[in-house]
């Protein structure tokens, strides 16, 4: 029997003790017709059965992975059909890549679709990784807090250069973005809020209004949500991506605390900035406010100022940035913490990047609710 593709040639006779000699001729490239692996068979009468198979490669040219491709292809169907094959009399280069590829063996498992979960199931997986989520973060800040001592008694790893350049990153360079938002925040609670008081003849109460919400809520939670979506998440980023280039793991080795070295400067960082941070968006916020005020509601600067002093006492700012410190320790620690817990993928680091960026304004929004059921009970 002869095959005759383009360039490649094989020629395959079958003896009289079974056995099949398929000859290699020619030249085997991808992009050129290959003869299959069952052609080999195509044309051998049913009645003379093959169990053996071995290989003449004399005139055998050129050769690339297209001939491999054929020998896998002709390997499966011989282990189907139950034909020994021998490889012996090919050239050694071609032996060698065979072995190379059986090296490995593939893995069955790999693309079947997952089972569905049951109700049931779904519920208990959830309650078992919120279980750990949990344990997690309390075995984090456990070593925060013993990472604090440390530093207090002069005996931890932390890098002052590694401190600095995160505070300028989490600080100074949040700058633009965070006055930007607050800004547009002012801008449309004094629009919004003009609108109602227009109907009592009460404009000149919109600095009331921008004032103590800016101070007491807004630019707190503005903030912070600015923060986890650009620091927490960088936070997050930055550590999973260490952890898959296992850096962790030789931190480790070389008996220096992560905690130390990567999660204490990030949360110093931004609880000692997010005050500032809060306080420079409650200002940007209120002259927002005035820009509305004085530009659309024809009261004067100086009205408009001297009602916001009215309106605005030390409390106000004071538990703005009580909440800043306590949403920054939120978003320092989940950013940190989902970066700890990342596996070691490239799609791990977006999968933690996300989680801390979600998790982070959930937290944020808890808080803020706990503070005001505590606020209420305090008379505050």
């Amino acid at each position: 029997m002869k095959i005759r593709p383009s360039l490649a040639k094989l020629t395959a006779n079958r003896g009289e003790d079974q056995t099949l000699r398929v000859e290699l001729a020619g030249t085997w490239r991808v992009g050129e017709k290959i003869p299959p692996a069952d052609a080999v068979f195509d044309r051998l009468p049913d009645d003379a059965p093959v169990q053996r198979i071995t290989f003449s490669a004399v005139d055998l040219q050129e050769w690339d992975s297209s001939l491999l491709a054929f020998f896998a292809r002709l390997d499966r169907y011989c282990r189907a059909h139950s034909i020994s094959v021998d490889y012996s009399s090919l050239p050694g280069g071609i032996i060698r890549l065979m072995a190379l590829s059986k090296a490995v063996p593939k893995r069955e498992d790999v693309r079947k679709t997952p089972r569905p979960l049951s109700f049931l199931s779904g519920v208990g997986g959830m309650g078992l990784r919120f279980i750990r989520a949990v344990k997690d973060t309390l075995d984090l800040l456990g070593d925060l807090a013993l990472a604090t001592g440390r530093v207090v008694r002069g005996k931890s790893r932390v890098r002052r250069d590694d401190l600095f350049g995160i505070i300028q990153e989490c600080g100074a360079n949040a700058l633009p973005i965070i006055a930007l938002v607050s800004f547009l925040v002012g801008l449309i609670m004094a629009f919004v809020g003009s609108i109602q008081l227009a109907l009592f003849g009460a404009q000149i109460y919109v600095a009331d209004l921008v004032g103590i919400v800016i101070a007491w809520e807004m630019g707190a939670i503005m903030t912070s949500i600015v923060m986890a979506g650009r620091t927490g998440a960088a936070f997050a980023a930055q550590i999973a991506t260490m952890q898959t280039n296992e850096e962790i793991d030789a931190l480790r080795t070389l008996g220096i605390s992560p905690v130390d070295f990567l999660v204490l400067p990030r949360v110093f960082a931004l609880v000692i900035m997010m005050p500032m941070l809060v306080l420079y968006a409650d200002l940007i916020g209120i002259l927002g406010g005035l820009i509305v005020g004085v530009g659309v509601l024809d009261i004067s600067l100086a009205q408009y100022l001297e009602q916001t002093r009215k309106a605005l006492t030390l409390t106000h700012f004071s538990i703005g940035l009580v909440k800043g410190i306590v949403f920054g320790l939120i978003v320092a620690v989940t950013g940190c913490m989902q970066g700890m817990r990342s596996g070691r993928s490239a799609s791990d680091v977006g999968l933690a990047t996300t989680s801390a960026v979600v998790i982070a304004i959930v937290g944020i929004i808890v808080a803020d609710g706990l503070f005001a059921v505590v606020l209420n009970i305090l008379g505050i």
